[in-house]
């Protein structure tokens, strides 16, 4: 009787380890079958990203899934050219700035909160607003097919003319102005952090608690 229950056991384990390994050959065909991502290579490739500029393959959520990619292309050359700008405006305003009253000469991270008591991050808010109701018409017409993501028609050099560099530019602008998003959120992270400007970091470097 007990040589009956062993080798029913044992058949029982090499049953469910037959099983085991064939579910990981199939999960690995399907990993093969699969394309997955070069900027990600363990998760499989977004599907929707192809035929777009600049395409890095990269989207680990998935959000192009969801979301139309006219829109996500739009959002992303906004805050690309935004924080391009503002990584010029960091450093230049921390050699030069108008002084007085309203312009004193302080650190971004500090500027916050001065402006949020002097009226000046209202006056901003305003601006922005105003600036985001006109840009609704623009995105309407991208998510109508009426207009490309991110055109405004503003080429005043003309780089745009020729069809091979306009291509080359608009990957560069991509680019940039992804580089652009982390390089800001790196200046500003070092300022909390340090309590120095981005210039006078480099050449002034201070390490951690001194």
């Amino acid at each position: 009787m007990a040589a009956f229950v062993g080798t029913g056991v044992g058949a029982t384990g090499r049953s469910l380890a037959a099983s085991k390994r064939t579910c990981t050959s199939q999960a690995a065909g399907v990993r093969m079958a699969a394309e997955m991502s070069k900027s990600v290579p363990f998760l499989v490739k977004p599907k929707n990203l192809d035929g777009w500029a600049g395409n890095a393959e990269f989207d680990p959520l998935l959000i192009s899934d969801y979301v139309d990619m006219r829109f996500l292309r739009e959002a992303e050359l906004k805050h690309g050219r935004i924080c391009m700008l503002a990584a010029l405006g960091l450093l230049v305003q921390e050699l030069y700035t108008f002084g007085g009253k309203y312009f004193p000469k302080m650190l971004p991270t500090e500027a916050h909160d001065f402006y949020l008591k002097t009226g000046g991050m209202s006056q901003l808010l305003l601006f922005i607003a105003a600036f985001e109701s006109l840009s609704y018409f623009a995105i309407r017409d991208t998510l109508d097919g009426k207009r490309e993501p991110g055109d405004f028609g503003f080429d005043p050099l003309g780089l745009g003319k020729d069809p091979a560099a306009f291509e080359k530019y608009r990957v560069n602008e991509l680019k940039n102005g992804r580089l652009a998003m982390i390089g800001v959120g790196g200046m500003i992270h070092g300022m909390f952090v340090s309590h120095q400007g981005t210039i006078e970091q480099l050449t002034n470097f201070k390490p951690l608690g001194q």
